[in-house]
């Protein structure tokens, strides 16, 4: 009876899916535009939101190696992520890889899971945007009344409570912006994401450049804080606990895999995407973790936007760099937010076309050929979670979601190189079983690192679909009618 919730998808027959004429969506995307979508989403809440809040609940100065154990396992989830990428040049990132090598309905799992990732990842972002602009807006005397700027449910250790706001406007604001400029189409998109890629990343670099002579050596002491006494509050714990949060922060490398059937050569290209953007990345997000936390105490840094509340605190020497990091943190936010919508969009797309999602979530608009109902679709949820929740529920919701994509993908690539050992790879995941077993054992370490409240959550969010797919999406979908087509006959 459930024999076919395991149905795969041959490689065959994602190369046709990704290479027949009714492929609706553009390939416009080379190996440079691949590799700053990735930079463009990974340099943004990681470092302009979450390093400060990592620092000062869990980790202390040592949330620097926070971002290393989480770019360790990055790199091993990476490379699993860019074998798969060089043989299945189809929209859907690790649902897509899933459906080839583990079946339906562990693709769905990881399909719905993925929302957990994108969805509530740009709902945390766009947070992220407006606590900056918020601050930029008060530097020139433009004050934006609380009631509309913050969320009105707080969540910490006392449990939920009402902050007295109505609604973070701005949050919600600049999601709408995206998914409009999402919906006009790709390459203008993509165009938009290089310009604000090179404003940031110059921005990052001038925070580091000056900021260095700020670093008092003093705020580094102790290192590794003592632990409280509570698993995840300081101590080596305490930085397992800020790396499975700042793993949120990666996520821009995996968003890359879901464009391949908008990339002009995707077998070579989106590897190089995948891999560079990671290394580009991991690089920043240690300095600027070390460079922060040199100049603020960790204990002040859990604000929404650390950076601009560690320059204000420099002094008179770096006054004028104040708006020029706003402006950046600003832009570089509105990319991330840009790229986690696009990434949920396509990969609601991908479900969709094989009739695990309703018919309408993968059409195409007939001007801009873009799926413009699940993108429209998408920036409402997100808006919705993003005008009313606060940042560290959300991240900490994306940050589980995103571990659990990694296990599967690593786990993946052990089935894919038994079950199709033939197939042309244009890329190999070096190492194998020893690379992606050890991925998947980083992953799953920091999942376990985790609150038991999140992981209540994920468990009631996969429960929500799997209704879903038993109730529509199994019923519906186009492999398993293919199979019972062709038995019949």
């Amino acid at each position: 009876m459930f024999k076919d919730l395991f149905i795969r998808k041959t490689l065959a027959e994602l190369e046709i899916q990704a290479d027949s004429n009714h492929n609706s969506l553009k390939r416009h995307l080379n190996a440079t535009n691949l590799t700053l979508l990735g930079v463009g989403c990974v340099i943004g809440a990681g470092i302009f939101v979450l390093t400060g809040t990592a620092a000062a609940l869990h980790a202390g100065p040592a949330v620097a190696l926070s971002f290393i154990i989480s770019a360790f396992g990055c790199l091993l989830a990476g490379l699993c992520y860019a074998e798969f990428s060089s043989m299945i040049p189809v929209s859907g990132s690790a649902y897509t890889y899933g459906y080839a090598t583990m079946g339906e309905f562990v693709a769905w799992i990881i399909g719905w899971d993925l929302i957990l990732e994108y969805l509530f990842g740009s709902a945390t972002v766009a947070v992220g945007w407006a606590g900056y602009v918020t601050s930029f807006f008060a530097d020139f005397g433009i004050v934006i009344p609380k009631a509309l700027c913050q969320s009105p449910f707080v969540f910490d250790h006392a449990g939920w409570h009402a902050s007295g706001a109505i609604i973070n406007f701005p949050a919600v604001f600049i999601i709408g912006v995206m998914t409009t400029l999402l919906v006009i189409g790709i390459k203008e998109s993509a165009k938009f994401n290089n310009i604000i890629v090179l404003i940031k990343v110059t921005v990052i670099l001038l925070f580091i450049g000056f900021g260095i002579s700020h670093i008092n050596v003093a705020n580094w002491h102790p290192f590794i804080p003592a632990n409280t006494g509570t698993f995840g509050q300081f101590g080596w714990s305490g930085v397992l606990t800020a790396a499975a949060v700042v793993f949120f922060a990666y996520v821009g490398f995996d968003a890359v895999s879901t464009t391949s059937q908008e990339a002009i050569n995707p077998k070579r290209d989106v590897p190089r995407g995948i891999l560079f953007s990671l290394l580009i990345c991991t690089v920043l997000y240690i300095a600027v973790s070390m460079v922060l936390t040199g100049i603020l105490n960790y204990k002040y840094l859990n604000v929404e936007a650390p950076i601009a509340l560690a320059i204000n605190s420099a002094g008179a020497d770096l006054v004028w760099l104040r708006p020029i990091i706003k402006i950046g943190a600003i832009a570089g936010l509105s990319s991330v937010v840009l790229v986690l919508l696009l990434g949920q969009s396509r990969v609601f797309f991908t479900m969709a076309s094989d009739g695990l999602l309703w018919k309408s979530f993968a059409k195409t608009h007939s001007k801009y050929k873009t799926p413009h109902i699940t993108t429209i679709v998408t920036g409402c949820v997100a808006a919705f979670f993003a005008g009313l929740f606060p940042i560290g529920l959300l991240g900490e919701m994306v940050s589980i979601g995103t571990l659990l994509a990694f296990v599967i993908v690593s786990v993946g690539i052990i089935i894919l190189r038994k079950s199709e050992p033939t197939a042309i790879r244009g890329f190999k995941t070096p190492w194998v079983p020893f690379v992606p077993i050890l991925g998947a054992l980083v992953c799953f370490a920091q999942m376990a690192s985790l609150p038991i409240d999140t992981w209540i959550r994920l468990i009631s969010w996969m429960l929500i679909g799997f209704v879903i797919y038993f109730t529509y999406g199994r019923k519906h979908s186009h492999a398993r009618l293919k199979r019972k087509n062709n038995n019949i006959n």
